[in-house]
């Protein structure tokens, strides 16, 4: 996966860290439905999280780093946070 870009909006956060998720879903052959499940979040907000929409907590990027055996600074890097 590449870097996101470091100069963004908070909005350019929040869709960086929704992409970088999604893509490690799918890398991992997980549904979103199953990523969910993983990590302890209704489906619908794990949507809204991949999507940008949501701002997502600290907790909550722990445990999708932990659903998708990751360390939650390696999903923040990756986004460009």
């Amino acid at each position: 996966m590449q870097r996101v870009s470091a100069k963004m909006d908070d909005a350019g956060y929040l869709t960086a860290i929704g992409a970088v998720v999604r893509a490690r879903r799918l890398k991992q052959g997980l549904s979103q439905e199953a990523l969910a499940d993983l990590s302890g979040i209704d489906r619908s907000h794990m949507g809204r999280i991949e999507r940008g929409e949501r701002n997502v907590t600290f907790l909550n990027i722990v445990r999708i780093a932990n659903a998708l055996d990751c360390r939650p600074s390696h999903l923040l890097r990756l986004a460009g946070a």
